[in-house]
């Protein structure tokens, strides 16, 4: 090679360190699109089903090109993880929220069980009772699901426990009123999201009120005395 071909050479080019803030900047418009991408498939599971939230479904709702989806999520199970994950930290805070708006001084057990009612029908929970029922027939989708719920159920128990102390007296009446609450919400709403019409809904939630309110601890008499006397 000359000495003039030589000269000629182009500098070798060197990588440029990024801008002050650039890499945060960076992380959080990824973050920005993964929750994007989270929201999208929790709408699709409400709005079609878990079967048909495909990841081409879900990057259309998102706003995405599917390859822009997978470079933040390889796969569908992967989304589906990261929402369902999503879905039980919201449920927490909104079970959270509800409960500790009530003013001091309120009829606890009245307004308890009607936030309770309000959290089962948000579409969160829908999500949520929608995956369940697919989780029945899909050991992948079981697998992801178990172990956040039962996450779910103890993050919610100590939660209980704090908000309502007053019931700590009587461990057995407490863990019975929050399974009894817990369990006759969630069938409540499901029977309605399916089937059944919501005419007996307030009689419903106020013979389960009933309920509570007998197993209220009460000074030196157990929940079985209480329930079995009616007092």
């Amino acid at each position: 090679m000359s000495k003039g071909k030589a000269l000629r050479r182009k500098p070798a080019k060197h990588h440029q360190p990024d801008a002050p803030g650039q890499e945060g900047w960076q992380a959080r418009k990824s973050a920005a699109t993964r929750d994007q991408i989270i929201s999208a498939a929790i709408r699709c599971i409400v709005e079609s089903s878990y079967a048909k939230a495909t990841t081409m479904k879900i990057a259309e709702s998102a706003g995405l090109s599917r390859g822009a989806t997978l470079h933040h999520f390889p796969s569908k199970m992967d989304i589906i993880r990261a929402a369902v994950d999503y879905l039980h930290e919201k449920r927490l805070q909104a079970f959270r929220r509800s409960i500790r708006e009530i003013p001091p001084g309120a009829d606890m057990v009245h307004l308890a069980v009607h936030s309770c009612w309000a959290h089962v029908n948000h579409p969160i929970f829908v999500a949520f009772i929608e995956l369940s029922v697919a989780a029945r027939t899909d050991p992948e989708l079981r697998e992801i699901l178990r172990p956040a719920q039962l996450a779910f159920d103890h993050e919610w128990y100590t939660t209980a426990r704090e908000v309502f102390p007053e019931w700590q007296s009587d461990p057995k009446a407490f863990d019975l009123a929050l399974n009894l609450t817990q369990q006759l919400m969630e069938g409540m709403a499901i029977s309605f999201y399916t089937h059944a019409r919501e005419d007996n809904k307030e009689q419903l939630l106020a013979y389960l009120e009933e309920k509570l309110r007998e197993l209220k601890p009460v000074a030196g008499k157990p929940a079985e005395l209480r329930v079995k006397s009616g007092k």
